[in-house]
């Protein structure tokens, strides 16, 4: 009976994908519900449409997916002329790279996004591979200034500034 079972489960991954995009196309078309009516309303198209249709797209993904995997269907493996399937993970990559994303949580609100994005490209770009420092610390800050500068001015989205405030 065990046998069966782990024979009918091998290939079959794709049910978990198909589980995962079904529980979150009705987490939004719940979330679409519970929205308030009392939005004032601009245009043809209200506050809950972009969550239904979204919601809607995702539980026919997860439907379709499922009748796919169910008729035999599966997912290719990877392949690509730089990519070398035969080795792992690089796991030192995969820690600095969290090693760079936690540093920013840790300090975009003690020293600003311009600081801690900063951290973050040069982090980001060290564990990728790059050794050029110098450029990389520059090309890290002019980018999240340039990002800063981007949500500030043209999104209306404030930033924290943190420890450049008055130079920005």
């Amino acid at each position: 009976m065990i046998s069966r079972v782990q024979r009918w489960g091998q290939g079959r991954s794709e049910f978990v994908v198909a589980l995962l995009l079904l529980a979150l196309g009705v987490l939004v078309l719940v979330d679409a519900a519970r929205l308030p009516t009392t939005f004032t309303q601009r245009g043809p198209v209200g506050p809950t449409a972009v969550p239904v249709v979204v919601g809607v797209l995702l539980v026919v993904t997860a439907v379709l997916l499922g009748l796919d995997v169910l008729r035999g269907g599966h997912g290719e493996q990877e392949s690509g002329e730089d990519v070398d399937l035969s080795h792992g993970s690089d796991w030192a990559t995969m820690f600095l790279l969290a090693l760079a994303f936690l540093a920013n949580i840790l300090l975009i609100e003690r020293v600003g996004w311009p600081v801690s994005g900063a951290v973050l490209f040069f982090g980001s770009a060290y564990a990728l591979g790059s050794r050029r420092i110098v450029r990389d610390v520059i090309l890290s800050f002019a980018l999240s200034i340039g990002t800063w500068y981007l949500f500030a001015e043209g999104l209306g989205i404030n930033l924290p500034v943190g420890i450049l405030k008055g130079i920005l």
